[in-house]
């Protein structure tokens, strides 16, 4: 598929935790590659209106059937924090019903001369960019994650914390985050699932083991757990009691505890396996790193190691799988995102090692588009993360170390 390059000018671009504080707002010009052949259409749709978010879909479906989605750097976001406050690292972003926007850095990972000026680990934005409140960390009465590392906000407005420490380097400790935190949207701690150092593997149905992603299906009120960095499985819980009702591994297969480690001394190990490039690939996920349900009731995993996408009935019916970026990439498909439109015509993921978000059409698992290449400059990616997206179609996504930054991305039309 053709590409070609726009330029970007005046685009302000926020590091995070590095050599800058918070306020470091630089404006630059350069140019920055992604998008398609031709100039984008524009949607225009009433703010504020009631029915604002049904119009937008049926305008996005309706624009869909022309082409591809585009997308253009914003140049002013995300805003400054107040308090001096600076970032660690940002790990996970989600929108929740409102189009808010919330943010989860780690904040033990800030330059050790900016760490006392950490923000709280969760940052909420209105969709306007403008921040809203802050809050997280350790406190009394639960555990809090040691290595931060995903965030969703459900229909009921209750958020959902991640955590994989000892794993993403500069840890803080040994002990293994093996626990699903709820709290309000406030920060009032609500419900604790399992614990540090508790999870008995795989086979464990009463603890999570260094999860990546929660997402909540509102219409089974049920939890889909990416549990995918200490195991290799779709964990499902009831989302208010906390219960444990089903999983699964790759293929709908039982999820297996992977060999240990060759112990020290050992002649360093036999070298890994290179990647496959045919085939249906291994039977077990490599890390389950994200997890979402569509609008019609289909489990969409996303194996970023395997660098595919597995699709599943609510009950762990295998159905189908595609790849994305097989021959590219070591390390694709961080999470999925859905297309605003009431189809979901389309599966946003992003490329952790290629640095790009490619763009999948849903129906087929067929790579029709992507944009951004790596790199630190606008519209570039250095270990994209995840990614979220809001009702307008608008697309954000934190990059972890190297890149330290937040982008947004606003959906221009269809080409």
């Amino acid at each position: 598929m053709s590409r070609n390059t726009f330029t970007i000018v005046a685009w302000l671009m926020f590091v995070v935790g590095a050599t800058m504080s918070d306020d470091a707002l630089t404006p630059l010009t350069l140019s920055s590659s992604t998008v398609r052949q031709g100039s984008p259409s524009t949607l225009s749709l009433p703010n504020g209106s009631k029915g604002e978010h049904a119009l937008r879909s049926v305008a996005f479906a309706q624009a869909a059937a022309k082409g591809v989605p585009q997308y253009e750097l914003d140049p002013s976001w995300p805003p400054r924090l107040p308090n001096n406050w600076v970032m660690g690292v940002p790990t996970w972003v989600a929108v929740d019903r409102r189009d808010h926007v919330w943010v989860l850095h780690r904040p033990r990972t800030a330059p050790p001369d900016q760490r006392a000026n950490a923000a709280p680990a969760v940052i909420e934005f209105d969709p306007s960019g403008k921040f809203v409140q802050a809050w997280g960390g350790p406190g009394q009465g639960y555990d809090w994650p040691d290595t931060e590392h995903g965030i969703f906000v459900d229909a009921k407005d209750r958020v959902w914390i991640t955590g994989i420490n000892p794993r993403a380097g500069g840890d803080v400790s040994t002990r293994s985050d093996d626990m699903l935190l709820k709290l309000t949207t406030a920060g009032k701690f609500v419900q604790q699932i399992g614990g540090r150092d508790v999870s008995g593997g795989n086979k464990d149905t009463k603890n999570p083991k260094q999860s990546a992603e929660v997402f909540v299906f509102s219409k089974t009120n049920e939890a889909f757990v990416a549990d995918g960095y200490g195991n290799r499985r779709i964990w499902v819980l009831d989302a208010d009691t906390g219960a444990f009702k089903r999983m699964w591994g790759a293929f709908g297969k039982t999820p297996l505890d992977p060999p240990p480690p060759a112990p020290a001394g050992a002649g360093g190990g036999a070298a890994a396996p290179p990647a496959d490039t045919e085939g249906p690939g291994p039977d077990q996920f490599g890390i389950v790193h994200g997890a979402k349900v569509s609008n019609d009731g289909m489990v969409y995993v996303a194996d970023r190691g395997n660098r595919r996408i597995q699709v599943f009935s609510l009950d762990g019916k295998y159905l189908t799988q595609g790849f994305v970026n097989r021959t590219t990439s070591n390390n694709s498909c961080g999470t999925v995102a859905f297309s605003p439109d009431a189809q979901q015509q389309f599966i946003y993921c992003p490329d952790f090692n290629k640095g790009e978000i490619a763009i999948v059409n849903r129906r087929t698992l067929e790579t029709v588009g992507a944009f951004g290449s790596r790199g630190s400059g606008p519209g570039q990616f250095q270990n994209l993360h995840s990614i979220a997206i809001d009702s307008k179609g608008n697309i954000y996504g934190p990059e972890v170390a190297p890149g330290r930054r937040l982008q947004k991305f606003v959906y221009t039309g269809m080409k």
